[in-house]
């Protein structure tokens, strides 16, 4: 027997894959889930067979979205009071964590873990929302992330890569935000870019709306492939010879179809959003050297 729930999903890219084993696993044992988040998660989970709703930016506007879905029992992926206020003004009670002083909105808080990597975070809310409801899941999150394509997915990639010798390397040097004020921003794809070059690897990016300048500039010599949406992008990914990554949501894109990827860290910490399915270089306090990163992307050549 089914039972509906409203999931409002993370608000990055690189959240939702690593929310993927917690949706999938909620849709094994019953439930049937009705997703809100941002406009790109349509396309990006389009291979699954959920509702999604895109949320409007205005409070009042959401909330009357979220009214509109009709399901009364709600999972919070966010940590916001904004988010959980309203679900709760919608009419739906939530589990959710127990943030920003929000207890009082949700059917169920949890106290955030202790420092754990964000697909066992995600997971321990999918669990307690099934034991809410009577349900159980397993203890530990699957090894894979399990995003699911589309056929058109992969057709749109095919036309993309249609004149792109192979193998190809993906690279994707750009990320968003920052820690402690420094930029997740590996200094090394030019030169990298250089020597995959050098060894006759044909290299591609996939820049995002207005990144196409910034990209080029990081990655001289990639062949660049603009306006793909999410969905195609991670089906570029799957014919990589292997992606290299800031901690981003291209790095978690790639770690979600179960491609070889390579995430690079010197500000962000491995032991939080490593590529889940993938080989993480650098530290909290130190980026890897170009070196080392080569000797992985070549070793991946044979």
């Amino acid at each position: 027997m089914s039972h509906d729930l409203l999931v409002r999903l993370p608000n990055w890219v690189g959240d939702v894959c690593m929310a993927l084993p917690a949706l999938n696993a909620l849709e094994s044992v019953g439930f049937r889930l009705h997703l809100a988040g941002k406009g790109w998660a349509k396309d990006l989970l389009a291979g699954h067979d959920w509702s999604i709703t895109p949320l409007p930016k205005p409070f009042g506007e959401a909330r009357k979205s979220l009214a509109a879905v009709k399901v009364r029992d709600g999972l919070l992926l966010t940590n916001s009071l904004g988010s959980a206020l309203q679900f709760r003004l919608a009419g739906v009670r939530a589990v959710g964590h127990a943030a920003e002083g929000r207890s009082l909105l949700l059917a169920r808080a949890l106290a955030k873990p202790s420092p754990c990597h964000e697909v066992q975070v995600f997971w321990r809310l999918a669990q307690a929302t099934a034991t809410h409801h009577g349900l159980l899941l397993p203890e530990l999150p699957p090894t894979a992330l399990g995003l699911r394509l589309t056929e058109a997915h992969h057709a749109q990639a095919t036309a993309a890569l249609a004149d792109i010798p192979r193998p190809f390397v993906a690279l994707a040097p750009l990320a968003a935000g920052t820690i402690n004020g420094q930029p997740k921003l590996w200094p090394g794809f030019p030169l990298l870019a250089r020597l995959l070059t050098s060894e006759g690897i044909a290299l591609v990016a996939c820049p995002g709306p207005g990144e196409e300048a910034a990209t080029a500039e990081a990655v001289p010599g990639a062949r660049l492939l603009p306006g793909l949406k999410l969905g195609a992008y991670a089906a570029v990914l799957t014919r990589a010879l292997v992606t290299v990554a800031n901690d981003s949501g291209p790095m978690h894109l790639a770690a979600a179809t179960g491609s070889p990827v390579i995430g690079l860290f010197g500000v962000s910490d491995p032991a939080r959003t490593r590529p889940w399915q993938g080989t993480a270089l650098g530290s909290p306090t130190g980026w890897p050297r170009v070196e080392d990163v080569m000797r992985e992307v070549l070793a991946r050549r044979g």
